[in-house]
C-alpha cells in the first residue's frame, strides 16, 4: 500500500489482486477501503504456475483489451491508478512494446497510450527516461531470488541455460532495480561506491543527462503529457472526462475517446513499425500533442507512421 499525506490529508494506493467485480465499492468507493488502487491486469497477464518459461509474452492487442476491460469495470466507482511498471515488474518498454522495437518513438506511444487513460498516471523511476530490460550473460550476475528459482525451474522443465536466462530478462523484477541512469560516467552517476546491483551497460547512452536538454527526448515528451493534465485547456477532460474506446477491433492499435460535455480528444497510438490509416469520427481543431515531429491527415483520415501517437481535439 502506498500512503501520501499532506498537512491532515492522507491519500492511500492500495495493491489488490483478484477481486471480484462486486467487491470494486469496498475498495476504491466512496467509502472504500482506499483513495485509489494499482491496475495490475496487464501486469499479471499471460502468467503462469508452472514457471516462467510458459509464460505468455502480452500483445499491444492484449494490452489493449486489459486497459479497456479495466475502464468499463471500475467506471464511476472511483479512480484507478495506471501503471506500465513498478519495483516488482519489468521495465514497461521492454514489457508492453515488442521485443526488438524498443526507441524512444515507441516509449513515447506506450507513454501516450497509458498515461492519458481514465485515472491517475504513475511514473517509476527510470521509466521517464524510458529505461529498458538489463541483458544477462550468467546466473551469477542475478541477485532476486524468484529470477533464481524461476531459472532452477525452467532448467528442470529442459529450458536450456540461455533461454531460461531470456526468461530473467524478460519478467525478472531486478529488471526495474537497477542503478537510475543519471549520466555516462562511472555506475551511470548512481554512486561512487559499488552499486547493490549491475548497472544496465546501455546507460552510455541512455541516461537523464543526455535527454534532459533534448526536446525530442522521452524525458521531455513525459514532461509534456504531464502538463497536459494541467493545461487550463485540457485538464477538466483528461483528469475527468468519460473513456470510450475506438476503433477497438483494429489490430495494434489503442484508441479512444476521452469526452466532457463541452470537448472531445481523440487518442491514437500506432503499436506497430507498419504505417497505417484510421478514419476520424469527426473535425479536428486541434492536434494537441504528437510524439513525432509532423502529422500527415486530411478531413477524412489521419496516416500513422510505426509507433507514432497523437492527441486531437476535434
Amino acid at each position: 500500500m502506498t500512503i501520501r499525506q499532506t498537512g491532515t490529508m492522507v491519500f492511500t494506493v492500495g495493491e489488490v489482486f483478484n477481486e471480484k467485480p462486486e467487491e470494486l465499492p469496498d475498495f476504491i468507493g466512496k467509502n472504500g477501503y482506499f483513495s485509489s488502487m494499482y491496475d495490475f491486469s496487464e501486469t499479471v497477464f499471460g502468467q503462469s504456475q508452472n514457471g516462467w518459461h510458459e509464460n505468455l509474452d502480452i500483445t499491444p492487442d492484449d494490452y489493449k483489451r486489459c486497459v479497456f476491460d479495466t475502464q468499463a469495470k471500475i467506471a464511476d466507482i472511483g479512480f484507478i491508478s495506471n501503471i506500465i511498471e513498478n519495483h516488482d515488474e519489468p521495465r514497461g518498454a521492454s514489457r508492453y512494446i515488442p521485443e526488438g522495437d524498443q526507441s524512444p518513438t515507441s516509449k513515447k506511444c506506450l507513454a501516450t497510450a497509458y498515461f492519458l487513460t481514465k485515472g491517475l498516471p504513475w511514473i517509476y523511476q527510470g521509466q521517464e527516461i524510458g529505461m529498458e530490460n538489463i541483458k544477462i550473460s550468467s546466473i551469477d550476475e542475478v541477485d532476486d531470488i524468484s529470477s533464481i528459482d524461476s531459472y532452477k525451474v525452467s532448467l528442470a522443465a529442459g529450458v536450456s541455460p540461455a533461454d531460461a536466462l531470456h526468461m530473467i530478462e524478460k519478467y525478472g523484477r531486478d529488471n526495474a532495480r537497477t542503478p537510475f541512469q543519471w549520466d555516462d560516467s562511472e555506475n551511470a552517476g548512481f554512486t561512487t561506491g559499488t552499486p547493490w546491483l549491475r548497472v544496465n551497460p546501455d546507460y552510455k547512452w541512455l541516461n537523464l543527462k543526455k535527454q534532459k536538454d533534448d526536446p525530442d527526448s522521452v524525458f521531455n515528451y513525459y514532461k509534456k503529457l504531464t502538463a497536459l493534465r494541467k493545461d487550463e485547456r485540457y485538464k477538466e477532460t483528461v483528469v475527468y472526462g468519460e473513456l470510450t474506446p475506438y476503433c477497438q477491433k483494429e489490430h495494434n492499435l489503442m484508441a479512444y475517446f476521452r469526452k466532457t460535455d463541452a470537448q472531445t480528444l481523440l487518442i491514437l497510438a500506432n503499436f506497430q513499425n507498419e504505417e497505417r490509416s484510421v478514419e476520424l469520427p469527426g473535425r479536428v481543431s486541434n492536434v494537441v500533442l504528437n510524439n513525432l515531429a509532423d502529422i500527415d491527415m486530411t478531413e477524412k483520415e489521419v496516416i500513422l507512421r510505426g509507433y507514432q501517437a497523437v492527441v486531437l481535439e476535434l
